[in-house]
């Protein structure tokens, strides 16, 4: 029985004196207590974007608060006349039903989520804003709303991974697009990163590196995968052939594959601060901010 077991450590720790220990009755008021905590894993998380063009950005922003706090929703969503950029958390049925609302616009019909749970609301209101672009690179020419680049998927990416080449027999490289401070959370084995502190860099980063990067394929990498759907448009754009992105980014990796070529885990811009391969929270001693508090 679950509230005699806990009752009987509760006497161990001197929470409860021996004299005044009734194992039924403390059994049951223990009990009673779990029942009444809330389930483990209970807030849906979602992560997602697409890159669509929009316009009457201001109307379309209170529609979209007005629907999230109709359904006590929590996260944000950035809005650009390039497209949608959204981290949402809330109770599985009405997170759910807010797809359905999002969904019947036809702009966002074939908007792809990612999903994790975690037992606590990481965030911490609402919040709906417009922007220049949903993710800053400041190059205007690169406009994955009129196509997309090449991407490869998990699971292609892991077969080739295990291997060490594309197709093709050319050696693999991961190029890690996202900023310093998340890589130290976990990165691909043997990834390549820059050092870049912000994805508007990536442009003369990767050009400083591309001439030694020439006889690789290139595959780039981020969170969710909408850094990578510039920085892979972009690579092509200076001409580098053999590149691809990662469809989903690091956390459709984790879901398809799971830790297979990763080391550690991905930072999240959340109250959960880094999800393992498992799509868990990370523990309380793998935290870099409490260390660094």
């Amino acid at each position: 029985m679950r509230g005699f077991r806990h009752g009987n450590n509760f006497v161990k720790r001197g929470l409860i004196k021996s004299k005044d220990y009734h194992p039924r009755a403390v059994c049951l008021i223990i009990e009673d207590v779990i029942d009444s905590l809330p389930p483990m894993n209970s807030i849906l998380n979602i992560a997602a974007y697409q890159f669509v063009r929009l316009e009457e950005l201001e109307e379309l922003r209170q529609q979209m608060l007005d629907a999230l706090n109709a359904r006590q929703l929590k996260g944000t969503i950035l809005l650009a006349g390039e497209g949608i950029n959204l981290f949402l958390a809330g109770t599985e049925p009405l997170l759910r039903d807010f797809l359905a609302w999002l969904r019947r616009d036809q702009r966002f019909a074939a908007i792809e989520v990612k999903e994790s749970w975690s037992d606590n609301q990481p965030c911490k209101k609402a919040l709906v804003k417009i922007k220049n672009e949903i993710i800053r690179m400041n190059h205007p020419a690169i406009q994955p709303e009129t196509g997309r680049a090449h991407f490869i998927t998990p699971t292609k990416l892991a077969e080739w991974l295990d291997r060490g080449t594309d197709d093709l027999g050319r050696p693999v490289v991961m190029i890690d697009t996202r900023n310093q401070f998340e890589v130290e959370y976990g990165t691909f084995e043997n990834a390549v990163h820059f050092n870049i502190q912000k994805l508007s860099e990536f442009p003369e980063a990767i050009k400083a590196h591309q001439a030694e990067l020439a006889d690789k394929t290139l595959i780039s990498f981020c969170t969710g995968g909408i850094r990578c759907e510039k920085s892979g448009l972009y690579m092509r754009e200076i001409g580098i052939e053999h590149s691809y992105q990662l469809e989903g980014g690091i956390l459709k990796y984790f879901e398809d594959v799971g830790s297979a070529h990763y080391q550690g885990s991905c930072f999240v811009f959340d109250e959960r601060e880094a999800l393992e391969p498992t799509l868990e929270s990370i523990g309380i001693e793998q935290s870099i901010r409490k260390k660094q508090a």
